[in-house]
């Protein structure tokens, strides 16, 4: 590996699958002096597994410590000697501790290189078929409160595609949630993305939160991509709508495909779209 003196390496690790780990991040993480982990364990298995030495050279990095872990890391480095910087998977410091230590040794004036690898949030983005022209990652939403309302209201708003991270036993709430915005949001649900028991579920925020709020148990890493929000027309009035959604309802019977076609028409949200097709099936 050619060498640009010390310098602080982010390495992309497997979100699951051990093949994903590229012999560049083998050499690399094979040649610093030590390798900042989020846990010990799991980055000695991962070692183990890529025949990497390990010996001493593991140090846990967590949101607890990773202010206190700057000042070693800054010490190696002025001795002439590189960091390695890996998560328990994929690329560190997204939705994981790491962007401090990025920032104190750039602003020390010494290198941040990357060795790019597996990542969460761009699999799941690029197999959703959403557009990737733009999107915006939100990561873990705050668990409660009024952080976690105005989040949830942004997202509701917000026309580009996100992505969402989530843990298995929080996953049909937070679906739940998304959905009292717009039940008809397309969404894409990515599980265990990589691994023997991947799933890639596509459908309604609607039907998405009944499907998995019927499921006894959820395991794995959970990846949710939301659809961006149809922008709502101010000048499409409830007359105009109504007549589309009576016409759509005709062409297609299906409630979902009629609100669909009375959005793209129109340029209005799903749901506006959708509760005037309701309304023309009850009249």
């Amino acid at each position: 590996m050619a060498t640009l003196g010390p310098q602080l390496i982010l390495v992309g690790t497997p979100i699951g699958n051990l093949g994903d780990l590229s012999p560049r991040a083998i050499e690399v993480l094979g040649s610093v002096a030590w390798v900042a982990c989020e846990d010990t364990r799991r980055t000695r298995a991962l070692f183990s597994a890529a025949n990497i030495p390990a010996g001493g050279r593991l140090r846990a990095l967590h949101e607890h410590n990773e202010v206190d872990l700057i000042p070693v890391v800054l010490e190696t480095l002025s001795s002439g000697e590189s960091v390695g910087l890996v998560s328990d998977a994929g690329m560190p410091a997204i939705s994981d501790p790491g962007q401090r230590v990025v920032a104190a040794v750039a602003a020390a004036g010494f290198a941040v290189s990357v060795v790019p690898g597996p990542s969460s949030v761009l699999g799941a983005l690029v197999v959703s078929g959403f557009s990737t022209e733009r999107f915006v990652v939100e990561g873990f939403l705050p668990r409660k409160g009024t952080e976690r309302k105005e989040r949830l209201r942004n997202i509701g708003e917000e026309t580009r595609t996100i992505v969402i991270l989530e843990a298995p036993n929080r996953l049909h709430h937070t679906l739940l949630e998304l959905a009292q915005s717009d039940p008809t949001r397309r969404v894409v649900v990515v599980r265990e993305l990589t691994k023997l028991y991947e799933e890639i579920w596509r459908g309604t925020l609607a039907e998405a939160a009944q499907a998995f709020g019927a499921r006894e148990s959820i395991k794995g890493e959970i990846t949710i991509v939301l659809d961006g929000a149809t922008p709502v027309s101010l000048v499409v009035d409830e007359e105009t709508i109504a007549h589309a959604a009576s016409a759509a309802l005709i062409q297609h019977r299906s409630t979902k495909m009629a609100a669909d076609v009375v959005a793209a028409e129109l340029g209005v949200s799903r749901r506006v779209a959708y509760e005037a097709v309701l309304r023309a099936q009850e009249g």
